[in-house]
Parts: C-alpha cells; structure tokens; sequence
C-alpha cells in the first residue's frame, strides 16, 4: 500500500516538541439583554499542550466544556462565544501561529495544516450534491492543483484509504453512516494536515462500524505522523486510541496524564467514577453513582467544581480552586486529596 505521509519523518527533536500550547484559555457565551449580562463560562482558565504525534484524548460527560473547548483552539469563534482571556499558539512547519493574534495567518492555515472532523457526517456534506463537490468546496483551493489533478490526488487518497473512488459521484443519503464518516474523515485529511480535531467522530456508529473508523483514524495519523484531538464522553474510546487523557468537569481540567496510567490509576474522584461506570465481563455488581448533577456554568460553585458532588470533599475544596499538580501517573491533576478515593 501507498504511504500517505509526504513530510519527512520527524526526528526525536521535533518529535518532543509542542504542536500546540494552550495558556489560561477561557472562553464564555455572554448576553447582554435589557441592561442583564449573563455568562456561561464553557472553558474557564484552562492550560495544557499537546505533542506532535500524538493523539490527545478530552473525555467528561455532556455540558462539561469539550466542544467550546476544541472550537476555540480552530478558532471557530460566534457569538454569543467570546474569548475572554488566555493564548492559543499552533507550532506548525511553516512556523508557529498565534490564533487570535494572527486571524490571517490562521486563516490561511486552515485544512492545509488545521482539519477538522465534525460530530456528524452530514454537518459536512451536502445532501442535495454529491459528495465530490465536498472536496472540491473545502480542499480544492489549498492544494493550489488544477482540476484533473486535484481529481486525481483525491481519488488515490480515497484508495490508500480503502474507499472506493466511485463513491465521490454519490449522494450522501445513497451511502451508509459508517461510509460518511470515513468520508468525512478522507476530507479531513486529503491536504495532509499537521494537526486535526475530531470532534465526537464515532458518535451514533454501531460497535463494528467504530472500530473501522478509529483504525482509519489510527492509520491515518500514524502515517502522516499528525497530532490529534480527540473528544468523546466514550472511555472506551479512549483507551483504544489516546495516547494521553483529560479529564474535563464543569468548563475546567480535572486530571491529565497517559491515557494508560489513568486508566490503572486514576487520581482524581471524578475520574474513579468515570472509569468505575465501565461495564466489565462478569461484573454483575451494582454501580454507585455520583449524587447530585453537575452545576450550571452560568453559577458554577466557589471553588473545586466538583465539590458539591465529591464523595472526599474537605471545607478547603469549597473556599479554594485546586491548582493542576504533577500528579502519581506522570501527568497533573486539580485535587486536594488526588489518589485517596476508591469506589467501595
């Protein structure tokens, strides 16, 4: 089979490199209506890198902050969004962008080292035309190729993908789920791009049909030696592909470390339950839930986010936020009792 990856290989220099260096990020949906002003803080003071090559997994449970969270980082900012403080910077070949200090430069670098795998198939392609015009639409203008052979470079990307070129003169609704996705996944990364967001990509996929899409997405990376976001509220998920995890609760960072010593050990209470909700063969005993749901990011509560529901919380973790510290799996987490919790 054809390699994909056209860039040199990196050297372990490059390899230890940052792709991406995100400093005190928060973004809020604000309102203004009749002199009241309402926020919705979505991500609030969040700081991490992600490495070249690798996949970096954001997991929590729905309303926690990931999509806000990984639509800031594409710069894909509409009110009532708004960044109100902190630094998104992309470290690309070309040289490093700053997103929001740089919109050209940001602009221009999007889908030819920036792509993104939407949610849903078909926030991507066109039910009225066929699916070619997709590339054609998103693609054609970064490769800087003439038609023919922006038709040609497609077609043998879609090959070395296992993917019949046939396909780009269907209509979306004549192809299955899974085919969309892998799609949508093809158009992603027809241009080769450093850097890639996949945004709940297996979400609605029956469990065979998964698998397919995160070997594509595993194959794809690996060849083109890219960085990937990867979110999903799936552990499961996770643990297949990730190479290292976060944890998101109420719009902040819970815990961060590789994706395996999280599972074996896991420091944060809000991340024992997470991975305690897991179904295991053989396991018939009874889960213990969380009391209570999480807070509204309109008010969220002083302090640790997750105190109101965490089964060790301390009258510390009401007056004061927990830093993010260098925690026992290599990584850092923001709790006052990291590693004390175990579900009984």
């Amino acid at each position: 089979m054809q390699n994909l990856m056209r860039r040199r290989p990196l050297t372990l220099a490059e390899n230890a490199m940052d792709a991406l260096t995100i400093d005190g990020l928060k973004c809020y949906y604000v309102n203004d209506y009749f002199g009241v002003r309402r926020e919705i803080r979505a991500v609030d003071d969040i700081s991490l890198t992600i490495r070249k090559n690798e996949i970096y997994g954001i997991a929590g449970e729905s309303s926690s902050g990931k999509t806000s969270l990984i639509k800031t980082l594409a710069g894909a900012i509409r009110p009532p969004m708004r960044v109100v403080g902190g630094t998104v910077k992309f470290n690309f070949a070309d040289g490093p962008i700053d997103v929001y200090a740089e919109p050209d430069k940001m602009k221009a670098a999007r889908w030819r080292h920036l792509s993104y795998i939407m949610q849903g198939s078909m926030n991507v392609l066109n039910p009225v035309r066929r699916v070619k015009h997709a590339f054609t639409d998103f693609a054609s203008r970064h490769m800087n190729l003439d038609p023919a052979a922006f038709h040609a470079r497609v077609e043998a990307h879609l090959a070395r993908l296992h993917l019949d070129p046939h396909v780009l003169d269907a209509f979306p609704h004549q192809l299955s789920g899974g085919m969309r996705q892998r799609l949508t996944i093809a158009l992603a990364t027809v241009c080769e791009p450093e850097f890639i967001i996949a945004d709940e990509p297996t979400t609605a996929l029956d469990v065979l049909v998964q698998q397919d899409v995160l070997a594509l997405i595993k194959e794809v990376q690996m060849r083109m030696q890219s960085s990937v976001i990867f979110v999903t509220h799936d552990m499961s998920v996770h643990a297949a592909i990730t190479d290292r995890l976060a944890i998101m609760y109420a719009g902040r960072l819970a815990e961060e470390g590789p994706t395996q010593a999280i599972f074996d050990n896991p420091q944060h209470p809000y991340t024992v339950h997470l991975i305690g909700s897991l179904p295991r063969i053989g396991d018939v005993s009874t889960r213990k839930s969380l009391k209570g749901k999480p807070p509204a990011l309109s008010d969220p509560p002083s302090g640790c986010r997750f105190h109101p529901r965490c089964p060790i919380a301390i009258d510390k973790c009401a007056r004061e936020v927990p830093a993010m510290l260098p925690s026992a799996t290599g990584g850092r987490v923001a709790c006052f009792r990291a590693g004390e919790y175990q579900i009984q």
